[in-house]
This record gives C-alpha cells, structure tokens and sequence, in this order.
C-alpha cells in the first residue's frame, strides 16, 4: 500500500463516520419507529387469533336462534333461559357444546427443574418457569405466560372450524414410575358430547429433565372431525426480556427448524419474516439467547406447516413473537400423535444428550470455528468448570492453555521476524541503494537478498493465519456461552454482556460510535492491542517503515472497540489476557531464547551457498518478468 491508498482509506473511514453521525434519527423519528412496528406487532397477532375472536362473537351476540329473535327468548329479567343457552352453544360447537363453559383453575407439572402450568381452558400450557435461574434483574425466569402464548388445534367439524383454545379439557392425572424414575403425567380431555369421544393433550414430566412427553390422541371422532391429512396445531408465544442487554439478546433469538437428514437452519434475526416449510420438519425451536422453546416430533410435522417471527422493537417487555401454524398427520379417527417438547437453557451438552441436534441452535460459529468450539474449547471449558472456579479465572486458565497449544507456532512466527530484523540494516541499504530506481528492481533485489540468506518473508503471515480461526472461534463461543450468564468477575456483573464502568446517557453524537456507556474490559482489550502493536514494530524494527501503514495499524483497535463497547466482557478479557501473554512470549523468546547474532552468522553462511528455488519463487519471477516486458511495451 502506498501513501494514496492509505489516505483513501482514510478519508472512506472518515466519511463512514460522518454519514453515521448525520443520519442518525432524531428522538421523534425513534419513537415513531417503534410506535410503528409495534403497531405492526399488534396487527399480526391479532390476525392470528381471528379464528377464536370470530367464535367468542358468534357464541356472545347471536341475533337469531332457530329462526326466533334472542329478544324473544328471554326471561323477565332479560336473561337467557338455560335451553337457549345450550342451543346457542350447539349451534356453535356442535357436539363440543358441554365443553365451552368450565373450570379454569391452573394445574401445575413440576420437578427440580422446571414449573409448567397448564389451564384447562385450551388444554394448553400457559407458562413454563425455570427454577434454576433468573432474569437479569433477578426476577424468576419465565419462558413465556398465559397472555403472551397461543396453543391450540384449530378443528372443522360440520362445516364450522374454531380453535380449542375456547374449550374446556377435562384434567385426569397420574404418578408412576418407570425405570426407577418418577413420571408426572396429566391427560387434558376434551369430550364431545359423551366420555367415549374425546381430544386428548397427554403431558408428562420423567425425573429431573428440561424434555416433557407429548402426545395428543383422538379417540371415536369419526363422526365428528373430518380426516383430511392433518390437523393443524398453532403454537406461539412472545419471549420476554430476560438479560441485560436487550440488542444482544435480540440478535441472538430467532426461530431455528430441522429437516430429518438435513442440517439444522434458521430464520436469521429479522424484523419480521413468515416461512413455509419445503420438506417435513423434525422439530422447531423458539430460541431465545440463552434458553429455547423446542416441539420435537416422534415422526415429523407436514411440510404445509409455517413458521413466522415478528421483532419487537417497540416493546419494553418483550423482544420477539414467534409463531407456527404446524401441520400434524391426521389420518384416522381414533389415532395417537407422538411429540416432545424441551424447555431449557441453550447448554451444549444438555442440548446434545437428546442426539436430535438441538445444540446446533447455539451459534458457535461457522464451519472449522464451530468444529474448533465443539472439540477443543467446550471440552477445556466444561474440565475447567467442573473445579468450581471463578469464570474470570477459568477464562484466564483456558487462555493460558490456548497459548500453549500454540506456543511452536508463535515460536516460528516470531523467530521469522527476528530474522527480518537481523537482515534490516542490509534492507535499508538496498532502499537507499534503489530509492531513485523502478520499484521493480528495488523489489527484486530485497527478494533476491531473502533468497540468498534463506528467508521467507512470508513465514511470518502463515503462522498468524493459523492461530486465526481459534480467535475468530472464540469470539463466537463467549457470547453464547450460557455458563458466562450473570457470572461476575472483578467490576464486571455478567460475563456474557458488557460491564460498565461510566454511563454517557443518549447523547447522539457518542452513542452512534461508541455507545451510552464505557467497557473498562473493552478499553484494557484496546490498550494491550496497541502495546502489541508498539512492540511488534520496535522487536522487527519496522518502525520508520511506512509511516502511513503504522498509523493504521494503530487505528483499527481503536475503530474496533465502538464494538467491543457493547460486546462480551468475557470475550473482552480473553483478547486482553491473549494480547498481554502474546506479548510476554515475543518478549522472552525475542530477548533470551534467539541468539540474534548466532542467527545473523547463519544467514551469511547461508549466502555463500547455491540458491535453490521453489516452484513458486520461479513462478514469481516469471510474473514479474512478464510485468517488465509489458511495462518496457507500453513505453
């Protein structure tokens, strides 16, 4: 790069930044953003309870029964008699008639894990609680509640169709054991007319598990409920706040879906999006940051099924709303539909133990840096963890151990820029040499100097692209890191969000490039960066080498910590605790392992002896060659 190139890039950084500062929306322009999509929102899932809307009005202002106007139908006190009322419920429900009044008192189904109340007004469960943890101001963890979630079968039957979630299941509950495990298990019925025709939700809970059974049979309903291929079982819910950092845990939750023989895929992290499915679908997973929502089937749902998901950017209280209009197989009339459903923490391990490839739904990274997570860096993690040691001090173990898996590696990396710095006063004589020659020449001599001494310029580079993917890997790992969760460590009150040390509040200007706040962890990254950086420069003794270049390698830590700033404080003390042992061993290994004038002595002797060329030196030179003769043509 030359000095224009460099003062291009410059100038591009400069107009990004002043591009960001005048397009940043005004206060007004914010607000009527999120009045805008949350009346979106509001729009959306009113469309999806349409269907039990229409049915609440038909069974609440019925203008006739049979021909005969309602006002004739009452008594002296203006009520409707008991007859009128079961007719004006028959000709609603048909034969669900007796179920659309009842009981409505919550039934619980609990272990050590997990809370989940179910209403026997739908069947349906209402709200799941996970005993284990909390939300980030300390308030019980619940997934989702009664009026924030949708379950129901949407039913045809005599030409009408209405959601069961307006209906009465009637509770029969069970406790037993199988395999020396306890089993909580609670049928919800919904009859039609006698006890010998009936929808049945089965709900069971084994022992201490995220997993709960589900099965829903249909028993005598072939006069009832038409088979035509599949019933269709809506389910929903809008995922509350539960961390600190409402941007992060928005980016993080999306809906993920898995085709039998195919890899797990997702939505992605959009304002909204509705998706039909292309082939029938395993399972399908609500996920939010840390913990998902997950219905698993023993065979799998139609391909007709759709999956929706709806940002909630406006809300204070909520940050997506998912839904799925899933299409289950619905052949006969009395059948028995196997499912499962997990609720819990997006845990690796506890995830993988289902062997349904339910982790996949924690991004550890694409490709190699997920495969380097799964393999090496959870395995490390989850040894280190079972000492009961602090986070912050696990992470500094981890680093350590990471460093040392690498040491060879950096040992070639830095030996290589130790011989660049022992060939740099003959270097400076060449550039002094040639400073008025083509620049071709000038290259050719300083490769041909490399050559001749037994130096490969680019040695230094290839070392560092090795260590790459462990850094990229890890950047994926600590922010999904369940582990890290509310975990503190020094001034830091949860590894997995940024810690705060000083709050600028909105002020428009700071907030677009840096934030409302400042990460001491983040600047600590930032600092060490830049010491590396310094020291690099001054151990190769490049320091007065293209000064424009220097000046930007000084620049990108600092541009990259308005993202860091907002970022893992985790992931912020692992680079901190990277650069500062990165930079201990260049320093040790530079000043007490290489003998600098041992290493000069063998590059002479390495001149006087024959010059072998590797194919791709001979390759090079030929390009260049060719260069010449172009340029010499042209002229």
């Amino acid at each position: 790069m030359d000095k224009k190139s460099i003062t291009g890039l410059l100038l591009i950084g400069a107009i990004l930044i002043g591009w960001m500062v005048l397009s940043q929306p005004s206060a007004e322009e914010l607000t009527k953003r999120r009045e805008q999509i949350t009346a979106d929102s509001i729009v959306q899932y009113t469309s999806n309870e349409k269907i039990k809307s229409q049915t609440i009005a038909k069974v609440e202002k019925p203008a006739v029964v049979a021909g005969i106007p309602i006002a004739l139908l009452r008594d002296s006190t203006g009520k409707v008699n008991d007859s009128i009322q079961s007719l004006l419920k028959k000709q609603v429900y048909g034969d669900f008639a007796d179920a659309s009044s009842g009981d409505n008192k919550t039934i619980l189904l609990e272990n050590e894990l997990m809370k989940v109340s179910i209403s026997p007004k739908g069947g349906r469960i209402t709200s799941v609680e996970l005993k284990k943890y909390k939300t980030f101001d300390q308030k019980p963890l619940i997934l989702f509640d009664a009026d924030s979630s949708t379950q129901n079968l949407t039913i045809k039957a005599f030409g009408k169709e209405f959601a069961t979630d307006s209906l009465f299941f009637a509770p029969k509950g069970t406790s037993f054991k199988i395999k020396g495990a306890e089993t909580k298990s609670l049928a919800m019925r919904l009859y039609a007319g006698d006890k010998s025709k009936y929808i049945e939700y089965v709900y069971s809970l084994i022992g201490d598990e995220y997993m709960m059974g589900f099965r829903i049979n249909t028993v005598g309903m072939q006069n009832i409920i038409s088979t035509n291929g599949s019933i269709t079982m809506n389910w929903g819910m809008k995922t509350p706040m539960q961390e600190f950092n409402h941007a992060n845990q928005n980016m993080a939750s999306t809906i993920y879906f898995k085709y039998p023989n195919e890899n797990v895929d997702d939505m992605g992290a959009t304002t909204y999006e509705k998706m039909p499915m292309e082939f029938p679908v395993k399972w399908i997973g609500f996920k939010q940051q840390f913990f998902t929502s997950v219905i698993i089937a023993d065979g799998t749902f139609n391909k007709e099924t759709e999956i929706e998901t709806v940002s909630q950017q406006g809300s204070l209280k909520y940050v997506k709303e998912y839904h799925a209009a899933i299409s289950i197989p619905y052949t006969k009339p009395s059948e028995t539909i196997g499912m499962r459903m997990y609720f819990g923490p997006n845990h690796f391990a506890t995830l993988k133990k289902y062997d349904l490839e339910l982790e996949k739904q924690i991004n550890l990274g694409w490709k190699i840096f997920g495969w380097l997570n799964r393999f090496i860096t959870i395995p490390i993690f989850n040894f280190l963890d079972s000492f009961s040691l602090n986070y912050g001090i696990i992470i500094l173990i981890l680093t350590i151990i990471l460093k040392l898996l690498l040491l060879p590696i950096a040992y070639k990396t830095i030996l290589s820029s130790a011989k660049m710095r022992v060939l740099k006063p003959e270097i400076d004589e060449l550039n002094e040499k040639h400073k008025n020659d083509d620049p071709i020449k000038k290259q050719q001599a300083t490769m041909a100097l490399y050559k001749s001494a037994g130096v490969n310029p680019m040695a230094g580079c290839i070392p560092v692209l090795l260590q790459m993917p462990i850094l990229i890997a890890l950047f994926n790992f600590f922010p999904a890191s369940i582990e890290l969760r509310q975990q503190s460590f020094l001034w830091a009150h949860d590894l997995s969000t940024y810690d705060s040390v000083w709050n600028f509040g909105n002020i428009p200007v700071i907030y677009s490039i840096y934030g409302d706040h400042m990460s001491l962890f983040a600047l600590l990254m930032t600092a060490s960066t830049l010491l590396y950086t310094w020291s690099n420069s001054q151990l190769m003794g490049t320091s007065n080498q293209m000064p424009g270049m220097k000046y930007m390698m000084y620049l990108m830590p600092i541009m990259f910590l308005g993202f860091m700033n907002s970022y893992s404080a985790g992931l912020s003390w692992y680079y901190f605790l990277a650069n500062m042992i990165t930079f201990g061993q260049t320093w040790i290994i530079q000043k007490f392992v290489i003998d600098h004038d041992a290493l000069h002595a063998k590059l002479q002797e390495n001149k006087k002896k024959p010059v072998k060329q590797s194919k791709f030196q001979q390759k090079l030179e030929e390009m260049t060659k060719q260069r010449q003769q172009i340029d010499q043509k042209k002229k």
